[in-house]
């Protein structure tokens, strides 16, 4: 039975680790979204591409996050690095090894990923300081 990626979630997933609530990404996505729409979406396996691509602008998270990144997977890979249950001595005794230049890619990647998402919650921040600014 093949796993699918549920897009949803990882919209979730993402959104709560910039911080954002579903309030204020419904506000950024328009008139025509509340927090409830958001909950539902998030619910959901399948998100139409256009939307997430308006998501993907506005968390800063390329498309690609939302579709392709599987918990499910990621936990298994984590979970199989150990050969037995204990953690006390966290030794691997099959590690498998990567290329220097791919790990340095990998790297890359996840401190670019990391540096959106410092700089889109600092964003945010300072978009929330100014409304909390304007209430009368």
């Amino acid at each position: 039975m093949e796993h699918k990626v549920h897009e949803g979630r990882n919209i979730k997933r993402f959104r709560e680790m910039l911080g954002l609530k579903q309030d204020a990404l419904a506000y950024e996505l328009g008139d025509d979204w509340n927090q409830k729409k958001i909950s539902l979406l998030e619910q959901k396996e399948v998100i139409d591409f256009t939307l997430l691509q308006q998501i993907s602008a506005i968390l800063k998270i390329p498309v690609e996050a939302f579709q392709n990144f599987d918990e499910e997977q990621a936990v298994t890979i984590i979970s199989n690095t150990f050969n037995d249950s204990s953690m006390l001595n966290a030794i691997n005794q099959n590690p498998t090894f990567f290329p220097v230049e791919e790990i340095k890619r990998l790297h890359e990647e996840k401190m670019a990923l990391y540096e959106r998402m410092l700089k889109e919650k600092d964003e945010m921040m300072a978009k929330l300081e100014k409304l909390l600014e304007n209430r009368p």
